[in-house]
């Protein structure tokens, strides 16, 4: 295990050194300015600006200052909101971020899991039917556009939760559910199909015919090992929520990471954009990692030495 984790930390130092240096490079070869005003900059005005982020040295300095910066764990100091660094800034979002990502991915996982079990032990019955059907179209759906028919159902024809916002509880709903539904829909048919591989194994016909009840055999001889599948999408799950996170930040004007970057992009505002780059590859490696691991506690056949 020791020797598992060590080896995922080296391939994570050096995946987050490749990612820095291509978004580094892309960054710093987009057109235009973080400096750019409705009204223009007094020339001495942007020279002192330029000179306080580095940007009057050469590429190579100014790659390697950052890098350096990045190794201390410094972030930068946002170009728009100068009174911030982007360590300050990403604290004050993070928190919004991962409320609304693990409200997302917690009821999808429950419901997705839940109407996945009894779809498969219902084979062909109208709840079958019935639930399949909904993890379809929540899967066709994008996020955003069920956001758009959540918005004007539940806060405008039937005014029980707030459109946009952030401030209590009930502004989390809205954007958990919409944010959370296609990976909802996912989890069920994947669900679904590996309870009907497992209900056909021979162990499954002999914990029947012990007199075992039918919720006895599913939860406890079939759960465990249907859901190793869903364990496994688990990690591309987190990554499609925190990519997701970006849209319906924006359509619910939430003041989490995915808004930040957003608005980091359309600024020009480069220390901030690359430091949420670089907390989105380690968050998404961690989880990745995690999941991986998680098939030696979900699964005995397999070992450390095979994930």
């Amino acid at each position: 295990m020791i020797a598992y984790f060590a080896k995922r930390f080296l391939w994570l130092i050096f995946t987050v050194w490749l990612v820095f240096t291509v978004t580094w490079i892309l960054a710093n070869a987009s057109p235009g300015s973080p400096f750019t005003r409705e009204r223009s900059l007094p020339p001495e005005i942007e020279a002192n600006l330029r000179r306080h982020y580095n940007l009057d040295k050469p590429a190579y300095v100014r790659y390697w200052l950052d890098l350096s910066n990045l190794l201390r764990g410094d972030l930068g100091v946002s170009t728009k909101q100068v009174d911030f660094t982007v360590n300050e800034l990403v604290s004050l979002c993070w928190p919004v971020s991962a409320a609304l990502g693990l409200a997302a991915l917690a009821w999808a996982s429950v419901v997705g899991l839940l109407a996945g079990v009894v779809s498969a032990a219902r084979r062909g019955s109208v709840a079958d039917f019935g639930l399949m059907s909904l993890a379809t179209v929540g899967i066709a759906l994008p996020n955003f556009v069920i956001a758009g028919f959540a918005i004007l159902l539940f806060s405008f024809l039937i005014p029980l939760l707030p459109p946009a916002g952030w401030g209590s509880p009930k502004y989390l709903i809205l954007p958990a559910f919409c944010l959370g539904a296609p990976y909802a829909g996912y989890i069920a048919r994947i669900a679904r199909t590996g309870m009907l591989d497992v209900l056909s194994q021979d162990y499954i016909r002999t914990a029947r015919a012990k007199g075992l009840s039918r919720v006895a055999v599913i939860m406890k001889h079939a759960l465990p090992t249907a859901i190793i599948p869903v364990v496994s999408f688990l990690g591309p799950a987190v990554a499609g929520i925190i990519t997701g996170s970006l849209v319906i930040e924006k359509v619910f004007a939430i003041p989490g990471i995915g808004y930040s970057f957003v608005q980091s992009a359309i600024d020009n505002d480069t220390p901030m954009a690359m430091g949420i780059v670089v907390l989105y590859t380690i968050l998404l490696f961690t989880m990745n990692t995690l999941v991986d691991a998680a098939y030696t506690w979900l699964d005995p056949r397999v070992s450390w030495k095979d994930v």
